[in-house]
């Protein structure tokens, strides 16, 4: 059984930071990347941004300059630190673990940017 938790949401005002975090725990084998997804209301859901085991990353195009990913790969922990909070930024997020055997979700965790 693999678990993601998730912190770091909340509400931030717009130009603000955020910081989420992600931990993967259980029977995690060769992980092939971690990334973060995000859905706002009456949207699809779409690639934030992603890291693989080799520390390659791919951001979407709205978030870049803005966002950093990162990861811990002793602690299976995936971060996103999120400057320069845009309105439209506001949505659930959730951590994605990418294995060999199958993919893995989050809960979500709920970022509000006010304008």
């Amino acid at each position: 059984q693999v678990q993601l938790v998730e912190s770091g949401g909340g509400l931030v005002q717009a130009g603000g930071s955020l910081r989420l975090s992600c931990a993967a725990s259980g029977s995690i084998f060769s992980i092939n990347a971690m990334g973060w997804y995000r859905q706002a209301p009456g949207k699809q859901r779409e690639l934030v941004a992603r890291i693989t085991s080799g520390g390659s990353t791919n951001y979407a195009d709205s978030v870049k300059g803005r966002f950093t990913i990162s990861r811990d790969n002793a602690k299976n922990t995936v971060y996103l630190q999120m400057n320069s909070l845009k309105p439209e930024d506001t949505a659930v997020y959730y951590c994605m673990l990418e294995t060999i055997a199958a993919d893995y979700w989050g809960q979500g965790t709920q970022v509000t940017v006010s304008s």
